[in-house]
């Protein structure tokens, strides 16, 4: 089951369903990386899903417990032949020593703000790092954790390319096994719009 939530933040069906079912907290994973639709979903979730995944120690209530993933897409490195026209050889799948620490510094910055988002909400919070297709690797996490609930967030893919690199959210919507929260982006105002529109002339 999929479900989309917009930037007003109007709680769905799905979400408050669960709100009301709070004596039974959740397992909630949230998919990472860079951009800022990522953490948008990342501070949607914390905020309208707290019911769910927050400890409550007035009542001496547990929390659920809410899992942070990020993947890191297989690295191909390449061998290009100087002059002439062949193609690119393909060497090792090893990653090059400063590309790993590169990596892992950019994943150590997207975990501490990711956090910091988390910090103060009385919610218990874990991070997971995956190597391979994003897709894949989100579902196969989804499977072997069995949480009750995947929210990812939406990159806003024009057609075309959706067409041709394919969309995390949409395979996950359709692989995933549990419910998935597909949160977009927030959405520009017509006066915004209007000023950009008057730049551009």
């Amino acid at each position: 089951m999929e479900t989309y939530v917009d930037a007003i933040g109007v709680d769905t069906e799905a979400t408050t369903t669960m709100a009301k079912q709070s004596k039974k907290k959740l397992k909630v994973m949230v998919a990472m990386d860079e951009s800022k639709n990522s953490f948008y979903a990342l501070e949607w979730a914390v905020e309208h899903l707290r019911d769910v995944i927050s400890a409550e120690p007035e009542t001496d209530q547990a929390g659920g417990l809410l899992t942070l993933v990020h993947v890191h897409p297989t690295y191909l490195q390449y061998i290009y032949p100087s002059g002439g026209t062949a193609s690119a050889v393909y060497a090792t799948d090893s990653v090059p020593e400063s590309m790993k620490k590169a990596r892992e510094e950019s994943t150590a910055k997207l975990f501490t703000r990711s956090l910091e988002i988390c910090r103060g909400k009385m919610v218990k919070t874990e991070t997971m790092i995956l190597e391979g297709d994003p897709k894949e690797m989100i579902c196969q996490a989804v499977e072997q954790t069995h949480v009750d609930l995947l929210v990812v967030g939406s990159r806003g893919l024009g057609m075309i390319k959706r067409a041709f690199l394919g969309s995390v959210s949409d395979y996950c919507a359709q692989h995933a096994k549990c419910p998935i929260l597909i949160v977009r982006p927030p959405r520009e105002t017509s006066t915004s719009s209007s000023t950009k529109e008057h730049k551009s002339n």
